[in-house]
């Protein structure tokens, strides 16, 4: 996957992406990132990105030239990926919300390229124009897009073939399923009086799947309910459901 990452800022990305397994993924070549200041391709002497908007207002709006000259640029480089395969992605808080569903669209892709803004936004000739969608982390404002970029990007790539030490993590992450994770624990077994599920110790590997799946579903339950809206549910599961909501907590390691 070969990225692209249009920002005033690309020194932002560094310290992120130079550690841990975002390092070792870029390192390896699984993904490619390239930083574009698009502050180089304004033509003026002061290499002025953003202006007032017209019809007045507050605040300052970017300007389309720098943006679709850097988007040009990329284009005669590596030529033109056109969508699905590519993505040109904006963030905006006006956009679809980010969630592991689009991680996992997003991983399906050959190119991704993001646009960060900052000020009061861009000229809307943008949005109409030179970007396929765009993409919203939630519903707050940010002072720019390079944070978010940074979490999609991380979410992104981890869902890579051979980024995760142990692909097999994957399957039981939260939200993977549209359930958040059930609880894990290590070494010791007992500390400070607080011990251990006797089911995870017990060595039964059908016993322990079993109160993972419920232990998953009560914790979805519990913390986030909105998840469970239109999720198919086995009849064991739904059985569960139906317990939990009865106020029957057996066999729910509560903490």
């Amino acid at each position: 996957m070969n990225i692209f990452v249009l920002t005033l800022f690309p020194q932002m990305f560094s310290s992120v992406f130079g550690e841990s397994m975002m390092k070792r993924a870029f390192a390896s070549g699984v993904a490619n990132i390239e930083y574009v200041d698009f502050r180089q391709y304004a033509t003026d002497k002061h290499h002025t990105v953003d202006d007032t908007p017209f019809g007045g207002g507050a605040g300052m709006l970017l300007k389309p030239e720098p943006l679709f000259a850097a988007m040009d640029d990329i284009h005669e480089r590596h030529g033109v990926v056109p969508p699905p395969a590519g993505r040109v992605i904006l963030l905006s808080p006006q956009g679809r919300r980010f969630n592991q569903e689009v991680a996992r669209e997003y991983a399906a892709c050959e190119r991704l390229t993001f646009l960060c803004g900052h000020y009061e936004g861009f000229d809307d000739r943008v949005r109409q124009h030179l970007v396929t969608e765009e993409l919203s982390l939630g519903d707050f404002v940010m002072t720019g897009g390079e944070i978010a970029a940074m979490a999609v990007i991380d979410t992104v790539v981890r869902l890579l073939p051979g980024v995760l030490g142990n692909a097999g993590s994957l399957e039981d992450e939260s939200h993977t399923a549209r359930l958040l994770e059930y609880p894990q624990y290590t070494r010791p077994a007992s500390f400070r009086g607080m011990d251990v599920p006797p089911t995870l110790l017990s060595g039964n590997h059908q016993l322990i799947a079993k109160w993972r799946r419920k232990h998953a579903l009560y914790r979805t339950w519990r913390e986030r309910p909105d998840l469970l809206d239109g999720l198919n549910l086995d009849d064991e599961q739904a059985q569960w459901l139906q317990q939990f909501e009865r106020g029957d907590f057996r066999d729910i390691d509560i903490p």
